[in-house]
């Protein structure tokens, strides 16, 4: 079967590989199941793999098969697999359980480990392919209603994640009760941000780089949150003037805007960062001022990676949410389909160069 594989630590190396198809059998216990894929969707974290930032290979393989947002249907399942059956509509998890006691419980999104594997980024490959195979207990559901947005799940749980964090960590306040929100950044995280804090009830404001008119800016508003473009309204600033923000969660992938975030908090507030930035940029701040507000002002600042089953299974909740309360909204997050794993170029070409995208997905096989 067909895959689209890099050599990690080589740059550029994107190409199409050939694997054996898997089959159930390979998982022990009976607890295999052998999914068809139909969509993948990528994104920078793919684009860092094949520019030889980071990613390694399964041992005894020289490449690594990409892809962690997948979204596929189940064809075969083993002996001892009881909650899914051939037809059901799947996402598969991302990470695996390493050696750690957060491991052991099965929260290896919390993982201590140094290493850990994960699918289509770290010696575990990926979901650009034809089928793969898994254990049921890594696999998730989804509904039949929900399936032209399923390839949406896998980033719609960094969110679910981020923001349950926040209530968890305030749990420690005894009552908590948000009501202004505010997301940094617009792209996909951003924009699910958005739609997940609405259906919680906050307002919301979201701070974007681009000005109007612009579509996610158009999207955002669609519903009933505000848009902001930084260039004229800091994070800080927008605090002011809509009042201080109770929970904001910062995707933009610009590191800078943290501090202005940081800023914008009011007290008892949480800030989640969910950007993994590199490189070396500096910024100068007000750092006693930083220090002081959030002593005095018992504010949180946390950073959120990677998400358990819990949050994939709370994001399919949430889908089956959003298709109710804005119908259409989620399907119009889909901007750019690249059909066929032998088009690896185009989608690469997608990647580097972005033009209004919003998610970039490769159609593997129809629905």
């Amino acid at each position: 079967m067909k895959a689209i594989a890099v050599t990690p630590g080589k740059k550029n190396s994107v190409h199409l590989a050939d694997l054996p198809t898997p089959s159930v059998d390979e998982i022990p216990n009976g607890r295999g199941v052998l999914v068809r894929v139909l969509r993948v969707g990528v994104d920078g974290t793919d684009r860092e793999i094949n520019e030889a930032e980071y990613g390694a290979p399964p041992a005894g393989s020289d490449f690594l098969v990409l892809g962690h947002e997948g979204f596929g249907r189940v064809e075969a399942v083993g002996p001892k697999v009881t909650q899914l059956k051939p037809g059901d509509f799947v996402v598969a998890t991302v990470r695996r359980p390493g050696r750690s006691i957060y491991d052991l419980i099965g929260t290896q999104d919390m993982t201590t480990d140094d290493v850990y594997c994960e699918r289509g980024i770290n010696l575990l490959h990926g979901f650009l392919t034809e089928h793969y195979v898994d254990d049921a207990d890594h696999i998730v559901a989804v509904p039949k209603g929900a399936a032209e947005v399923g390839v949406l799940l896998e980033p719609f749980t960094v969110v679910e994640k981020g923001i349950a964090q926040a209530y968890e960590i305030q749990r420690r306040l005894r009552v908590w009760r948000p009501r202004r929100a505010a997301v940094v950044g617009t792209g996909t995280i951003g924009l699910l941000a958005a739609l997940v804090l609405r259906l919680r009830g906050l307002d919301v404001v979201a701070f974007g780089r681009q000005a109007k008119p612009y579509k996610n800016a158009a999207l955002i508003e669609a519903i009933g949150a505000r848009y902001v473009t930084t260039s004229e309204l800091t994070v800080a600033q927008g605090a002011r003037e809509f009042g201080a923000f109770d929970l904001i969660l910062e995707g933009s992938g610009f590191s800078p805007l943290v501090f202005d975030a940081m800023q914008g908090l009011a007290k008892n507030g949480v800030l989640v960062l969910t950007s993994v930035t590199g490189g070396d940029r500096k910024v100068e701040v007000s750092c006693d001022k930083l220090n002081l507000d959030f002593v005095l002002g018992n504010r949180v600042m946390v950073g959120s990676v990677n998400a358990g089953r819990e949050y994939f299974e709370a994001g399919v909740r949430d889908m089956a949410h959003a298709e109710s309360a804005y119908p259409g909204w989620l399907q119009s997050l889909l901007t750019h389909p690249v059909r066929g794993l032998e088009r690896y170029p185009d989608l690469f070409a997608k990647l580097q160069k972005p033009d209004g995208a919003i998610k970039i997905f490769c159609e593997v096989a129809p629905l």
